[in-house]
């Protein structure tokens, strides 16, 4: 699973720098799993600080977010003055659910497969989706499901099974996929 939670905070005094963004910070606990926050500033004064683990979910400390965000935001991030504004939580699954062909059922999004495995991304694949119900609403029980690229499913399944067996590398795995040019990581992330 990649479970999370953010807050987005306002402080009272300019303190984020608006231009640049802080998408994974691996320095915090892990906890034999795989374990990020990010800060992601709207303005001077606002950010959303969120928490992310990649994770079975069988962990319950994992699931301490209030504790993991207030200490990141006071001790990592140094902001002591603070309000919290926003609160999001949720969990995607990082496998395919359970399909079943139901008469005038279409599943979307993460129910109907649209979810990349390696990154929990689901917007552009639910747009592609839409695009094939769309034009295909008429015989859509007797055409062929849509289903993400099979050269992407078999890429999440390698990065799945590295990230099973090896979680402890991971950091180190997304540290280099990052450190590639912008173009070649914004192609990975939207297919």
């Amino acid at each position: 699973w990649q479970h999370f939670c953010g807050v987005e905070i306002e402080t009272q005094n300019n303190f984020f720098d608006d231009s640049i963004f802080n998408l994974m910070d691996f320095d915090c606990d892990q906890r034999e799993s795989v374990h990020f926050f990010y800060t992601l500033p709207y303005s001077k004064k606002r950010a959303l600080v969120e928490t992310t683990w990649l994770s079975k979910m069988n962990d319950s400390s994992q699931k301490d977010y209030d504790n993991q965000i207030r200490d990141y935001i006071e001790n990592r991030l140094n902001v002591k003055n603070y309000k919290i504004v926003y609160k999001e939580e949720g969990a995607i699954p990082l496998f395919y659910p359970s399909y079943e062909t139901q008469k005038n059922k279409i599943n979307i999004g993460t129910a109907g497969g649209m979810t990349r495995l390696s990154t929990g991304y689901t917007f552009l694949n639910i747009q592609e989706h839409s695009k094939y119900i769309r034009e295909n609403i008429d015989n859509i029980f007797d055409t062929k499901k849509y289903e993400i690229d099979k050269k992407y499913q078999f890429l999440d399944e390698i990065f799945l099974r590295v990230l099973k067996k090896h979680p402890e590398k991971m950091s180190d795995i997304f540290f280099k996929m990052f450190k590639s040019s912008p173009k070649t990581v914004i192609k990975f992330l939207s297919n």
